[in-house]
């Protein structure tokens, strides 16, 4: 069922509630200074349309893990102040650790059509976490409409989102709109081959995706910690890598299940291998059946990167989630960099999963030749698990 989007509704003199993500991060001096506002920018195309059609409009945010109780070091103050520079107009921050009380509705009350206020971190409540019905009720109070536009919380059922589309007529902001556009199409209707690139450590994080790709996907590629889990499932020696033992089980189970549905399931054939996780290592690159019992891999070696480059090439859709290496540190940093450039220069749809893989990408330099990369890494991997993300579910269908 499709949901409603902005274009769906009326916003001239309606007071609109539009949870937002703005979880940026903050410099740790404590100086307030905002270290990458891409979150922020990402939900312009939404604050401005409704300025522009006449609305009241208020946003919604957390900021970090404050644990429920106000805490200066996570206050929105810093991101009213950059959003106001980005809108070129005074945005009212609406300060209280309540985050919703009696001088916060006075305050709003006075909120012009085409204006914008933000509430203090959502978190500063612990209501907020447990979607508690009351602290909804107090947010909806506030307002007459209600827009999600955080996807990066999609994945979570909170009050700020699930609460109030229970309690107000809703619809999906620009932000999420596109997320479920561009990611519901790669996995619904791909346009093909289709290949799928899984990173990150660990097998058991990515279970339910490789499970749902299997049926989607014409190739699926494995690097990063997970990988030596399935080449430890094949007999291969893999040093100190990382192994989830018990998963190995598993992992040749899933390398079987790819075999009979006819998909190509690729893992590394070389990989940088060095004695710990630390900068400054002595590093040298080896064939994957050649890691010394004392050695542990970090990150995808040179052929290996080819490899997954000429399967990316001809490609009408690439998913990737997860890095190929410990891609922090810059020794390890060369295989997702790889991966990364070949996104770039890949004809088709290419979509990048949040969190690592987006910060890689962006990292890289590709991130504008890449055709969607995720706001939400938590989301994005639920979303390609198959799985329905509550915040989306909530909203009203069209």
């Amino acid at each position: 069922m499709a949901k409603k989007t902005l274009d769906d509704m009326n916003f001239k003199n309606q007071r609109v509630l539009v949870r937002v993500d703005f979880n940026v991060p903050m410099a740790k001096d404590g100086s307030g200074k905002i270290m990458d506002d891409a979150r922020i920018r990402a939900a312009l195309p939404t604050i401005n349309y409704l300025m522009d059609q006449g609305a009241k409009v208020i946003l919604l945010s957390h900021l970090g893990r404050p644990k429920g109780e106000p805490s200066e070091a996570f206050s929105l103050a810093p991101v009213a102040s950059h959003l106001s520079s980005l809108l070129g107009q005074e945005v009212l921050f609406a300060a209280s650790d309540r985050v919703v009380d009696d001088e916060v509705a006075k305050k709003l009350a006075g909120l012009e059509a085409g204006h914008v206020a933000l509430l203090q971190n959502t978190r500063f409540r612990a209501e907020e976490k447990k979607n508690d019905p009351d602290f909804a009720k107090d947010l909806a109070a506030l307002g007459d409409l209600f827009v999600n536009d955080a996807f990066g919380t999609c994945h979570r059922a909170h009050a700020s989102n699930v609460g109030l589309a229970s309690l107000l007529p809703s619809c999906l902001g620009r932000l999420v709109q596109k997320e479920v556009e561009v990611m519901g199409k790669a996995l619904d209707n791909p346009a093909r081959p289709f290949v799928a690139i899984l990173g990150g450590a660990k097998v058991s994080d990515k279970i339910g995706v490789i499970e749902n790709l299997l049926d989607k996907v014409d190739t699926i590629l494995i690097g990063g910690g997970m990988a030596y889990t399935f080449l430890k499932s094949q007999g291969l020696e893999i040093g100190t890598s990382l192994l989830e033992e018990d998963k190995i089980d598993l992992a040749r189970d899933l390398l079987k299940q790819a075999r009979e549905k006819g998909v190509q399931f690729l893992l590394p054939l070389d990989g940088v291998i060095a004695d710990q996780v630390a900068e400054g290592q002595e590093t040298k690159v080896v064939k994957i059946d050649q890691i010394p019992s004392d050695k542990m891999s970090l990150d995808i070696g040179p052929e290996t990167a080819k490899l997954f480059a000429e399967a990316v090439k001809d490609a009408g859709t690439v998913v990737w989630n997860g890095p190929m290496g410990v891609f922090e540190m810059e020794d390890f940093a060369q295989g997702t960099f790889a991966v990364a450039k070949a996104l770039a220069e890949c004809p088709g749809v290419t979509i990048v999963g949040g969190g690592d893989s987006a910060s890689a990408v962006e990292k890289a330099g590709y991130k504008d030749k890449i055709t969607h990369v995720s706001t939400g890494g938590g989301a994005s991997l639920e979303f390609l698990e198959g799985k329905v993300l509550p915040g989306i579910a909530a909203i009203s269908d069209r």
